[in-house]
């Protein structure tokens, strides 16, 4: 064996440390090392390179410079459209929904035969040893083949009418995630409808608060009323204010969360002009019973498991024919030419062939039970979900029916504040009140307002969750429920 020269086993010897260390190195992405350095330091990740076509950078379907022109004064069915057109969940749902109906076609195409068409050639060599040569032949043609599974005692079928209650499930699930997507938004309305509702209502207070303290030291200029009077008016209207600073930092962080809920930054420039119309409290004119029957034939969810336990009980059905026999009918035909050769030939074929499981190492009975036991799971989650769907359409209408209620009375409260806000102020002018009576009357007349607009909207977001929960929320947040009820809107 003849040796290296020394120079050449010198650079060997400086190159297998550097070789083993980048074995053993972690491996690198895009030029950063896959892990980080030490326990205690970060990893850094690398520069990503956005693609021209990627989706999770891109705008939202309806991007805000396209409604430039309506987004300082957007109405509910407006608000809740944009939701829908810019929502990453509802456009999952619907991409689900197709894919398994894409699914359900492929399935279905398991019950019609196949044909395939085939084109060859095929060269070759054939040796004579006793003429002491050989010979090359080239032979082609196309042909085809049919086959068709005859019978399989049900397989086919429960493979098509599980992809058939995945399809449905599947697209039960998206009219779900549809009204779970509009309530959500329409609950951030109301949120945002509130907070500028109750905002005004502290506005008209602390002028209230203002108009005492001006009152006060008016009063108290003319020797009619002590320095505590105008101390304590003072104290009213800073309490006053504070309430309507708490309340102008209500209405940036719900008018954020209205924003992101339409699939917008937080920070985006708009508005929705927003009233508080009176409440129609003769409520819902359906039973609870009338909305039970209605969510158990109608809510989404409940529908999607349905189709879901189904799909699991036709997979049974399939696993079972896995253990029975099958027939299947089959047939090819082709034509083949050969060079050197004028004629062709014809060849074809057909069988019919009978399959019988004898043994498969148990796997197809321990596939059937499982089969079997996740359709009983699937079953009994079905069931579940429709006591839980009761129990949700119970609880709504009784949070409803506590809502009209509560307008009814904090409209009593309303009325009979502003009544003793406006005693107090006039018996307080002509110098027969006290300071204190009339401070309290105010306060309890902004506790009125801001009651009073809190159970309407209240009243708005509860007629909606048991619309949700009924599975009759409109597609655009009309509400079947309470057709004659106005959303919190002003009229265009």
């Amino acid at each position: 064996m003849q040796m290296l020269p020394w120079r050449r086993r010198a650079r060997l010897a400086l190159l297998l440390p550097l070789i083993a260390g980048c074995a053993a190195a972690p491996p690198h992405t895009r030029g950063v090392a896959g892990v980080a350095p030490a326990a205690d330091r970060f990893w850094t990740p690398p520069a990503v390179k956005t693609a021209p076509g990627d989706t999770l950078s891109g705008s939202p379907a309806i991007p805000p410079e396209a409604i430039a022109d309506r987004l300082t004064n957007l109405t509910l069915a407006e608000v809740v459209d944009v939701a829908l057109a810019n929502s990453p969940v509802t456009r999952a749902a619907w991409a689900d929904a197709k894919a398994a109906a894409a699914g359900y076609g492929s399935a279905k195409g398991d019950r019609l035969p196949t044909l395939d068409g085939t084109a060859g050639a095929t060269r070759s060599y054939t040796n004579n040893p006793a003429a002491g040569d050989g010979e090359w032949t080239t032979t082609y043609g196309p042909g085809a083949t049919l086959s068709w599974k005859v019978l399989d005692f049900g397989g086919r079928g429960g493979r098509v009418e599980a992809a058939r209650q995945a399809m449905l499930a599947a697209d039960w699930t998206h009219n779900a995630v549809l009204q779970d997507a509009i309530f959500t938004v329409e609950a951030a309305f109301y949120r945002y409808a509130g907070a500028k509702a109750i905002l005004e209502a502290n506005r008209l207070s602390y002028a209230e608060a203002e108009s005492s303290v001006t009152a006060a030291e008016t009063r108290h200029d003319v020797g009619l009323a002590t320095i505590a009077d105008v101390l304590q008016a003072r104290t009213a209207r800073a309490q006053a204010k504070l309430e309507l600073q708490a309340t102008e930092g209500q209405v940036r962080t719900t008018k954020g969360a209205l924003a992101v809920s339409m699939g917008y930054p937080a920070n985006v420039p708009y508005d929705v002009e927003i009233g508080v119309p009176d409440v129609p409290v003769d409520g819902v004119s359906q039973e609870v019973e009338a909305l039970i029957r209605s969510a158990v034939a109608n809510r989404p969810d409940l529908m999607a498991a349905q189709a879901r336990a189904q799909a699991a009980s036709a997979r049974a059905r399939a696993a079972r024919s896995d253990l029975l026999p099958s027939l299947s009918l089959s047939g090819s035909a082709g034509r083949a030419w050969t060079d050197g050769e004028d004629d062709y030939r014809d060849r074809a074929a057909g069988s019919l062939t009978l399959n019988l499981p004898i043994f498969g190492g148990f796997s197809g009975r321990h596939d059937l039970a499982q089969a079997q036991a996740e359709a009983e799971a699937a079953s009994e989650r079905a069931r579940g979900l429709k006591q839980q769907v009761v129990y949700e359409i119970f609880v709504a209408h009784s949070d409803f029916l506590t809502s009209t209620e509560r307008v009814r009375t904090v409209d009593e409260l309303m009325a009979s504040a502003t009544q003793s806000e406006e005693v107090a102020r006039g018996r307080y002018q002509e110098g027969v009140g006290d300071i204190l009576d009339l401070l309290s009357a105010q306060r309890a007349l902004a506790e009125a307002r801001a009651a009073q607009v809190g159970a309407r909207l209240g009243w708005y977001i509860s007629l909606a969750q048991l619309a949700r929960d009924a599975g009759v929320l409109g597609l655009h947040g009309e509400n079947p429920l309470a057709p004659g009820a106005l959303h919190p809107e002003v009229e265009k």
